[in-house]
């Protein structure tokens, strides 16, 4: 998953063979499926398609009649979205390209779902660094961060998107992209970060079950980030605290301040040079220095 510009989930240039690229084996589908679709777990289905436009729309589409725990996986996407309707191109079966329905229901006011995407990232960093060996950071909201010479790049990022009755959460991974496979020199991937493991199952599987834990534990606190834990680890991860940035805001405004904690509803509060604390709800951050 590379952006074009900025973030979000990933999707793919041109088709390529099935078999053209040996260091870029498919997915084993039935292996997937026997490993994370089990008796009384989270996963009711994983589905893996060879090409897709964008796997949260099609997933989002058929929502309404899937079960909680759908799983849709793309060897490559032709039109994957971010944030703001941003694009991103990425190699066949250079990353990872998936997206999951969950349906909270009753178990969790709506005013929490919010926080889906920011438990999404927390699971995947955690997944990926487990299964990967690599230092992973969050960049506030939904961006996931490796080091690649000495320099945070992005390597990750998490689309949310509201359903009738849950929320589609895609997510997307550079798993092997090269330096000359990379649009903008701020993107990166965990073959870039020198990872111990590129192969994409064994990552797949160590995402999927992170985010299975870490939303079992958010539903059964009533979807309370506190009590969850989810708001300690979201800012034990976040590389944004501590950071002078610049947020980017809906309406053309602009912020700068010191970004210096996620509140309860998962905003970032930023203390101007007046002194003054505002929470962002939305918008862009950039990352300009650190003040810790």
């Amino acid at each position: 998953m590379t952006p074009s510009d900025a973030s979000g989930e990933a999707s793919s240039g041109a088709s390529a063979n099935r078999w053209s690229d040996l260091d870029r084996p498919p997915l084993n589908t039935a292996a997937l499926q026997r490993s994370l679709v089990t008796d009384g777990g989270l996963w009711t289905s994983l589905e893996v398609v060879p090409a897709t436009g964008s796997t949260n729309t099609d997933l989002a589409a058929r929502a309404g009649e899937l079960p909680e725990g759908a799983v849709l996986v793309a060897e490559e996407q032709t039109a994957g979205r971010g944030r703001l309707d941003r694009s991103w191109v990425a190699p066949a079966r250079s990353g990872l390209f998936f997206s999951v329905l969950f349906k909270p229901g009753g178990a969790v006011p709506q005013e929490q779902w919010g926080w889906l995407t920011l438990l999404a990232g927390v699971a995947t960093a955690a997944g990926v660094s487990r299964a990967a060996g690599v230092d992973t950071a969050l960049k506030w909201p939904n961006d996931l961060l490796v080091t690649v010479d000495g320099q945070e790049r992005k390597a990750g990022g998490i689309l949310a998107e509201r359903v009738a009755d849950g929320i589609v959460i895609g997510i997307g991974l550079n798993v092997s992209l090269t330096e000359q496979e990379l649009p903008v020199p701020e993107a990166g991937s965990l073959l870039l970060a020198e990872a111990a493991v590129t192969d994409r199952e064994p990552l797949l599987k160590a995402v999927l079950r992170s985010l299975e834990q870490w939303y079992g534990t958010w539903r059964a606190a009533g979807g309370d980030p506190a009590a969850s834990g989810l708001q300690e680890a979201y800012a034990a991860e976040c590389a944004t605290l501590g950071r002078h940035v610049r947020a980017e805001l809906p309406g053309g405004r602009t912020l700068t301040g010191t970004a210096e904690a996620v509140d309860a509803d998962g905003r970032l509060v930023v203390r101007t040079a007046e002194d003054a604390h505002e929470a962002v709800g939305a918008g862009d951050v950039v990352h300009l220095r650190s003040v810790r």
